[in-house]
């Protein structure tokens, strides 16, 4: 990470030459402006660059899409401003002479947050934990699959036939790992060379398809870290001749590609773990036993926010390696909740979220339902033994975004923990999609009813 004096020595001295003020759209992507280094130091840096404020209240494909309160045709989509968090300054080693900075959206006019922006609505909720003491630290491990063909090639075949990068399952392989070595360790350091610390790599259960993982950070930086991961493994395997997908199913028939949550509540300093407690049932403190039941009695109504597509809810499949129910156990990979680590490394994991979750929504969730568990002393149940897949009475993660939709809708616990505007832009998101998606005809469609029926 650079200081901003770093960042404008080296465009000064011509290392840098362009740099990116970015932020997060409703998908989690990185949207923004390119800025020529002498414009930055000239024009940007103290004042920000305008961006219309569609790209926070449109579709995948930037349609705009109405019904959102914040802004419409009527309002006549105006602009917001992205002003430089300037402790978000980094290299982008993969893309010549490039720097990044993170961004903060503002009203042009007030120059206050804008509230449903996603930044901001996990910034909500660590200040939410900071009112109450806690400072939250998270990592996640996310998933993807590598394929031999370009981007280009994957469109023009309509995303049919690829080709995995691997012809076999390669979890935890050497052999097969080295083979995808030119994209991943070409990832890993271009990573590290942009100040996002990478602990590993590894081949994971499915064909072509790898997890890379970060060490944990405060939840913002960590969602911004999950932010440039994701966009310099698309950006490295386009420049190899190769693609990337994050997509939570490709394939039906292969392994989804999740978004393992870990969190832990820790004091202000960052001294004391608050969740590590030797002398309580699993090395748990009572802090931590009603963090985690707040997240399991939340984890059906803030479904959405870890499982925001269509996609999403096909990785939720029995014996599949994500979860179908939200129950929680010890080091059991076959629940919702799994309570993993020993001393100040104490902490849950959400295996719920998918790949394709944007991780400031997902976040967001993770902590306002381990807050109300805490503010409301929410008792933990027993940790399930065995096969969460078979147990009948554990609740079930929803099967279709449907579900997911009203559960959202009509949650009070949703509304009171994020409050009222950004309840509806969440759920204004969630019906456009399901919207999209039932103006088209799918392939399964064709396949079943062109001749048969």
């Amino acid at each position: 990470m650079l200081t901003r004096e770093e960042l404008e020595s080296l465009i000064r001295n011509g290392h840098v030459d362009t740099v990116l003020m970015v932020f997060p759209d409703l998908q989690g992507r990185l949207v923004g402006k390119r800025t020529t280094g002498r414009f930055f130091l000239q024009s940007v840096a103290d004042a920000g660059t305008e961006n219309c404020d569609y790209l926070i209240a449109c579709d995948m494909d930037n349609n705009p899409v109405p019904g959102y309160r914040f802004t419409s045709y009527e309002q006549g989509y105006g602009d917001m401003l992205a002003k430089a968090d300037w402790n978000t300054v980094r290299l982008i080693p993969w893309v010549e002479k490039t720097a990044m900075i993170m961004c903060d959206l503002l009203d042009v006019d007030s120059g206050d947050l804008v509230e449903v922006a996603p930044r901001s609505i996990l910034q909500a909720q660590v200040d939410a934990a900071a009112e109450m003491g806690f400072l939250p630290m998270v990592a996640s491990e996310i998933e993807f699959f590598l394929f031999k063909d370009t981007y280009d090639e994957a469109h023009d075949k309509g995303y049919r036939d690829l080709k995995p990068h691997s012809p076999w399952l390669e979890d935890y392989h050497i052999l097969q790992t080295t083979k995808d070595e030119y994209v991943l360790g070409a990832i890993r350091r271009g990573l590290e060379g942009a100040g996002v610390p990478v602990e590993f790599s590894k081949g994971e259960a499915g064909k072509g398809q790898h997890e890379i993982n970060l060490d944990y950070t405060t939840a913002i930086e960590m969602a911004d870290r999950n932010s440039v991961y994701k966009l310099a493994a698309k950006e490295i395997a386009h420049f190899n001749g190769r693609s990337v997908s994050f997509m939570a199913k490709y394939d039906f028939n292969d392994t989804g590609s999740s978004c393992h949550i870990h969190s832990s509540l820790w004091s202000m300093d960052g001294e004391t773990a608050i969740f590590d407690d030797h002398h309580g049932p699993h090395g748990m403190s009572e802090t931590f036993r009603h963090y985690l039941a707040g997240q399991i009695a939340t984890a059906r109504e803030f479904s959405l926010l870890w499982a925001p597509t269509i996609n999403s809810y096909k990785r939720f499949q029995l014996g599949s390696w994500a979860p179908t129910g939200v129950g929680w156990g010890i080091d059991n990979r076959t629940l919702g909740f799994r309570k993993v680590g020993h001393g100040k490394g104490t902490r849950v994991e959400c295996r719920i979220p998918g790949s394709d979750a944007n991780s400031y929504f997902a976040f967001a969730g993770t902590l306002a339902g381990g807050l109300y568990g805490i503010k409301n002393k929410l008792p933990l149940g027993e940790a399930f033994m065995g096969n969460g897949y078979d147990a009948p009475d554990i609740p079930r993660i929803p099967w279709n975004i449907v579900d997911a939709i009203n559960l959202w809708e009509n949650s009070i616990i949703a509304k009171e923990s994020f409050g009222e505007e950004v309840h509806h832009h969440i759920l204004t998101m969630a019906k456009a999609e399901w919207e999209a998606f039932n103006h088209t005809v799918t392939d399964w469609e064709l396949r079943r009813y062109w001749e048969r029926i």
